[in-house]
């Protein structure tokens, strides 16, 4: 068919929409509608694209509110299709301090998915409506338009709107400020049972100071674990992942809770134990968190009572001369360790997803083996006394140095004591702004340890003598008994 006769064709479907539009009024209603579905047929026959409309706001009157799929496609477009504009615009979000730069209005970019072409178009469109409203719809409405062919229409609808869903989401969450949250005995004006400020702690893995192969497991660990919600899926376990930091006092616990909250860019919830009431409010608590989120109970053996010695304990209780209902009420008034435990791995472990548990301690072996077996803390991480390797870090991040005529010096003295990554840190500190000579930081930081090494000895020889006193004293003892 010629070029002439679709121009025809086109006129003559043109001139009927024409006189349809000018007679539908007199049209008796028992056949308009079947009249209406006719002529929206023939339409459709002759423009074989669909468009789905995106509004910014949605809802009634004054309750208006942003929409998360317009949302979603926003950050989706910023992105990834952004690049492909002409016009582009940039707006600060309330919950970014990085600018979003996308498409500008009546704009419009190419987009595919799976080999299927759609199209993207940035519109505004004026409001007549005098409804009072507090949000800034009255004389702009903005909304996006997704054109795309009507053969792949339940693609688009089942699959690639889900898509821009999710893919918006993960943009948003990377851009969004981060938050540092802690729970408190009372509520807040709004109801939350977590107050919160901004998450700004500057540690990354560059910056703590641990063994580099034991760093190494543990970023292959947070990125098997990022990337693993089908597999997690299919082996019909609660996409969370626990982990136990323990070590002495000053080996940089926190400060690697802080490095795997900003490499995994995840918000972080710090658990106050001693301040939550009851099993029921942390199940509460618990469901006031976000996926993405890292849950922190540090000092866990300080926060309840959690050894390992129950069956002593149930026995101490037997024989207490209380009467029942008095027991019950002061049971269901505390949090339990089975509270916890059904906190941790429980059904309730498995609300909103992609969540990383982590207990912190400085006494391992007076943990409850219930508490820390695996499946609860997958891994265990023990942070240890300063290594040489976790010197050099530190040298570097300190004094910006990979190597000195000292670093044999402080590696053989390293050797022979224990000492915290935190006293060796503050041994590398500048004392005077006005000097940063690296070998007087080096030197300094050799006093410390030779001080550390002085008083461990000495404590070792205090401890000996007493030893040794004790078993004189015992032995002494023995021989009367036995005289």
């Amino acid at each position: 068919m010629g070029a002439e006769n679709w121009a025809g064709i086109s006129s003559t479907i043109a001139s009927l929409f024409f006189l349809y539009n000018m007679v539908k009024d007199h049209i008796p209603f028992q056949v308009s509608d079947y009249v209406a579905a006719v002529v929206h047929k023939v339409f459709s026959f002759f423009k074989p694209y669909v468009d789905i409309t995106i509004q910014e706001y949605h809802g009634d009157g004054e309750y208006f509110k942003r929409d998360e799929l317009y949302i979603a496609a926003q950050a989706y477009l910023s992105s990834t299709c952004s690049s492909r504009a002409s016009k582009l615009k940039a707006e600060l979000g309330e919950d970014s301090d990085t600018p979003l730069v996308t498409i500008d209005n009546n704009e419009g970019v190419p987009d595919s998915f799976r080999g299927v072409q759609v199209w993207w178009y940035a519109c505004t469109e004026s409001s007549n409506s005098q409804t009072f409203s507090f949000y800034p719809i009255q004389n702009k409405r903005k909304y996006y338009s997704l054109a795309f062919h009507k053969r792949h229409r339940n693609l688009i609808e089942g699959e690639y709107l889900k898509y821009i869903l999710e893919q918006g989401r993960n943009v948003m969450l990377r851009r969004r400020k981060r938050r540092l949250f802690t729970n408190s005995p009372r509520n807040d004006w709004d109801g939350s049972v977590w107050s919160q400020v901004a998450f700004e702690h500057p540690a990354t893995f560059d910056t703590v100071a641990m063994d580099p192969k034991k760093k190494s497991e543990i970023i292959d660990d947070l990125v098997t674990f990022r990337e693993g919600k089908e597999y997690y899926k299919k082996i019909g376990k609660a996409w969370k992942r626990g982990y136990l930091l323990y070590g002495p006092p000053g080996t940089g616990k926190s400060s690697l809770i802080a490095a795997i909250a900003n490499f995994m860019e995840y918000d972080v919830y710090d658990l106050e134990l001693t301040a939550v009431k009851n099993n029921t409010d942390l199940r509460k608590i618990f469901i006031d968190t976000t996926g993405k989120s890292i849950i922190v109970i540090e000092d866990i053996d300080c926060s309840l009572d959690l050894t390992g010695n129950r069956k002593e304990k149930k026995k101490e209780k037997d024989h207490k001369k209380m009467l029942p209902d008095m027991e019950e009420k002061d049971e269901s008034s505390k949090l339990t360790l089975s509270g916890l435990l059904n906190f941790i791995d429980g059904l309730w472990s498995a609300c909103g997803g992609e969540r990383i548990v982590i207990f912190t301690t400085n006494h391992l072996e007076k943990l409850d083996p219930a508490l820390i077996r695996r499946g609860r803390m997958d891994m265990h991480i023990e942070l240890s006394h300063c290594t040489f390797e976790a010197f050099k870090v530190l040298a570097k991040n300190y004094l910006g140095v990979d190597k000195h005529d000292l670093f044999d010096t402080i590696k053989t003295l390293l050797r022979e004591v224990d000492i915290s990554p935190a006293d060796v840190a503050e041994g590398l500190m500048l004392k005077n702004s006005r000097n940063k000579d690296v070998g007087i930081c080096l030197e300094n930081l050799i006093r410390v340890i030779e001080v550390a090494t002085e008083e461990a000895n000495k404590k070792a020889k205090e401890e000996l003598a007493a030893k040794q006193k004790e078993d004189k004293s015992k032995h002494k003892l023995s021989w009367k008994r036995r005289n």
